[in-house]
């Protein structure tokens, strides 16, 4: 249950969040990420593949600023435990059951900090043989990443802050936020 207190933070199970980035923002910021991904030249019909379960409303709000065909198709990783990286990737779900051999990838993903996931995801696509890998990221925590993976496109940099809302949740909660939310006594960015 999200339950909004004094202004405007919200508490999600036993934590209690702040707001960080909003609707606003991140609308605007979609729209801009779409127009520069409209000029990346891609051959015909490339594939989108959307890291669930964070990515999805980032990946709907992306696909419908594209002004190329497209398909799209998901993917279920995880490596949280409650607001920590458990440290492995674990597949949960069927595997990505369409061709990529020879097609441009876009991956979208919501988070990246260490890069663990997508140095997984890049890795097990490549044994596929496609013609591109690109990964297109909502957040990108720079300070906290280990594994050497490019990401291609960046919402906004943040710190190493724990954040919910639009997909990203905490303990199942908190997906259904319009805006982005900080764990509360972090330090906003200047």
């Amino acid at each position: 249950m999200v339950a909004a207190i004094e202004d405007q933070r919200i508490q999600l199970a036993d934590l209690s969040f702040d707001p960080y980035i909003s609707e606003e923002e991140i609308s605007q910021r979609v729209a801009e990420m779409g127009q520069e991904i409209n000029g990346w030249d891609l051959g015909p019909k490339p594939l989108l593949i959307s890291v669930l379960n964070g990515s999805f409303i980032f990946a709907a709000d992306l696909m419908r600023q594209l002004d190329f065909t497209a398909e799209i198709a998901f993917i279920q990783l995880n490596s949280y435990d409650g607001t920590r990286s458990k440290g492995e990737i674990v597949m949960e779900g069927a595997q990505l059951g369409v061709p990529v051999r020879n097609r441009d990838i876009i991956i979208i993903e919501d988070i990246v900090d260490s890069g663990l996931t997508m140095f997984y995801l890049v890795q097990e696509l490549k044994k596929r043989l496609p013609a591109s890998i690109r990964i297109v990221t909502l957040l990108h925590k720079p300070e906290m990443q280990e594994f050497p993976v490019t990401v291609d496109q960046i919402g906004f940099s943040i710190p190493s802050d724990f954040v919910v809302g639009y997909g990203l949740d905490y303990r199942g909660l908190g997906r259904n936020l319009k805006g982005l939310y900080k764990l509360a006594g972090q330090d906003l960015p200047a």
